[in-house]
C-alpha cells in the first residue's frame, strides 16, 4: 500500500470550527508541510480544489521545486477548464516535474459554488460533461489530433504538442459514489477514490465499480480518503478526537449541516449521514469516527486509536482492495511526522528510495545519550 498526505490549503489549526488554535496558511508553511512529507517518505500529497482554497495548480507548481519524490494530486475541473488547456497544462507541470503529476478529477457537488464560477448544470449533466472531457483529455495526451462534438463540448483539431513524462498520461484519480459518476469511474479511470466510510459500504462500493470496469474489459485501482487521530495510547487518541472538537457550539454545526444539505454531491450526502449532525454517535465503526464531518466538507470521517489498533483498520481496508491511503491531521505539519512515526513502521508501505542506507543520514534513532551514547529502541530498566 502507499500513504499520501495533504496540503491544507483552505485552512489549519488545532481545533475544528474556531479562530482559537488556527494558523495562517502561507506559501512557507505549505512547503514546511511538503518537504515534511517528501522526507518522511509518503507517496505524494493531496491539494484540495474550490473556492474556499488556494488554487491546486499554482500551488503544486511552486511546490515541486521544493521536494524531490512527492507526487502532487492536482484537480482538473470539467466545466471550469477546457479538456484541450487542461491536457496542455496536465503536460507541463507533468514534465516539469519529472512525472510527479496525478490528476482528480472533480466534477464538483455545491451548487451554490458551482453558480459562482458561471457553472448551471445539473448532477448528471455535469457527469455528462465528465464523461466528454475525459474522452478528449485522454486522447490528446495520447498524441491524437482530437475532433469533437459532444452534448456539451466541441473540439475541432485538438493536439497537445508537448507530451507527458508519464506514459499513456498522468494517472487519474476520481471520487464519486452516483450511478452517474460510477460509470464515468469505469469507463475513463485509473485509480476510483471513496471518502472514508464503513468497511461494508467500502467493501460494496469496490464490488460495483469492479463490475463496471470489467464490463468495459477495465480493471481499476482504489483509494480512500482519511483523517487520522493516531496516539501512543486509546485513551489519548480518544481525548485528542474530543479535543479537536472542543470548540464547536451547535449553532456552528448547524449552519454547516444547512450548507451540506444544498449540494447534490451523493458522496456528501453518504458523509453526513453517518452522523446526522448528531456529535453523541461520532464513532460509525470500530476506530472510524465521524466527528470532523460535523463541520468539514468532504472527508469527514477520521481513524481514530492507538498505532496497532489504526493500523489494523488500515490492513482491514487494505484486505477490501484499497491500495492508496490519503490520510490528515491537525494541524497537519505535527500530525504528519506523527504518522509516520507511529503508523508506518507498522504498515506494508511501498519501499521508496531515499533514506533507507544513506550514509548521509546519520540520525535516524533520537538524541544521543550523554553526547556518547546511541540510543536503543528499549533503554534497560
Amino acid at each position: 500500500m502507499e500513504l499520501f498526505w495533504f496540503i491544507p490549503t483552505h485552512g489549519d489549526g488545532r481545533y475544528l470550527g474556531t479562530q482559537q488554535g488556527a494558523r495562517a496558511v502561507s506559501y512557507a508553511y505549505c512547503k514546511q508541510i511538503a518537504q515534511a512529507a517528501d522526507e518522511l517518505g509518503y507517496g505524494g500529497v493531496l491539494l484540495p480544489t474550490g473556492k474556499s482554497c488556494e488554487d491546486a495548480w499554482i500551488v503544486a507548481s511552486t511546490l515541486v521545486p521544493a521536494t524531490e519524490n512527492l507526487k502532487f494530486l492536482v484537480a482538473v475541473r470539467p466545466g471550469l477548464m477546457s479538456p484541450t488547456l487542461a491536457a496542455r497544462m496536465s503536460a507541463t507541470l507533468d514534465r516539469f516535474s519529472n512525472g510527479r503529476l496525478l490528476i482528480n478529477v472533480v466534477a464538483g457537488g455545491d451548487p451554490v459554488e458551482l453558480a459562482g464560477d458561471g457553472v448551471f448544470l445539473n448532477h448528471d449533466e455535469r457527469y455528462a460533461l465528465t464523461d466528454e472531457f475525459l474522452e478528449v483529455w485522454r486522447k490528446q495526451l495520447q498524441g491524437e489530433e482530437v475532433s469533437y462534438e459532444g452534448g456539451h463540448l466541441h473540439v475541432e483539431g485538438g493536439k497537445v504538442l508537448y507530451p507527458p513524462a508519464q506514459k499513456p498520461y498522468p494517472p487519474l484519480y476520481f471520487g464519486g459514489s452516483s450511478e452517474a459518476a460510477m460509470e464515468v469511474a469505469a469507463e475513463h479511470v485509473d485509480v476510483y477514490l471513496t471518502w472514508g466510510e464503513p468497511p461494508e459500504q467500502v467493501k460494496n462500493k469496490i464490488e460495483t465499480m469492479r463490475q463496471l470496469a470489467a464490463q468495459r474489459g477495465r480493471t481499476l485501482r482504489f483509494g480512500i480518503r482519511l483523517h487520522v487521530i493516531v496516539r501512543e495510547t486509546e485513551e489519548e487518541a480518544w481525548q485528542a478526537a474530543d479535543a479537536l472538537i472542543a470548540h464547536l457550539d451547535e449553532a456552528t454545526v448547524k449552519s454547516a449541516q444547512q450548507i451540506f444539505a444544498r449540494m447534490d454531491s451523493e458522496g456528501q450526502r453518504r458523509m453526513s449521514e453517518l452522523h446526522q449532525g448528531d456529535r453523541s454517535q461520532l464513532e460509525i465503526s470500530p476506530n472510524l469516527w465521524a466527528g470532523i464531518g460535523l463541520v468539514r466538507g468532504g472527508a469527514g470521517t477520521a481513524l481514530v486509536g492507538s498505532p496497532d489498533n489504526v493500523a489494523a483498520r488500515i490492513k482491514e481496508y487494505g484486505e477490501l482492495g484499497i491500495e492508496t491511503f490519503i490520510l490528515s491531521g491537525y494541524p497537519h505539519l505535527e500530525e504528519a511526522y506523527r504518522t509516520a512515526e507511529l503508523l508506518f513502521p507498522l504498515l506494508p508501505l511501498q519501499k521508496r528510495s531515499g533514506l533507507e542506507g544513506n550514509p548521509s543520514f546519520v540520525s535516524p534513532f533520537g538524541e544521543m545519550i550523554a553526547n556518547n551514547v546511541v540510543p536503543g529502541k528499549e533503554q534497560p530498566a
